[in-house]
């Protein structure tokens, strides 16, 4: 299939597409004509990578992680890798460090707003 049915297929734009073959998460055939040829394992591909991309995953951390899934009625099984658990915690840390700094920023703000809202509203010049 072309890049256009793969699209339509995955519900993922073409230029997503051609990021991720960028960034070495597809690896579809090469035409003669230069078109991409993409077939079905592609497709569960894409769905892999978007899952991992809603779980906060970067596609650099994808890129090492892509080969440890396989799909399993329709959805998503992590393959038992010997690096994809020390990958996923350390991305879990990372996002949980985020959070952290996410929720001090959310607190400054707060009290921010607090301050200004019990000031009551500022005159116009």
């Amino acid at each position: 299939m072309r890049i256009g049915e793969l699209a339509s297929t995955t519900g993922v734009n073409r230029r997503l597409l051609r990021y991720y073959e960028d960034q070495g998460l597809l690896h579809p055939t090469r035409l003669a004509n230069g078109y991409r040829e993409y077939d079905d394992a592609d497709v569960a591909a894409v769905r892999h990578i978007r899952a991992l991309l809603t779980a906060g995953l970067p596609t650099t951390a994808i890129a090492g992680l892509l080969h440890c899934v396989h799909d399993e009625d329709g959805r998503m099984v992590p393959s038992p890798c010997p690096t994809m658990i020390t990958k996923l915690r350390d991305e879990r840390s990372r996002i949980a460090e985020a959070i952290t700094r996410l929720r001090t920023s959310q607190e400054a703000l707060d009290s921010i707003l607090d301050t200004a809202l019990r000031q009551g509203p500022v005159p116009l010049a």
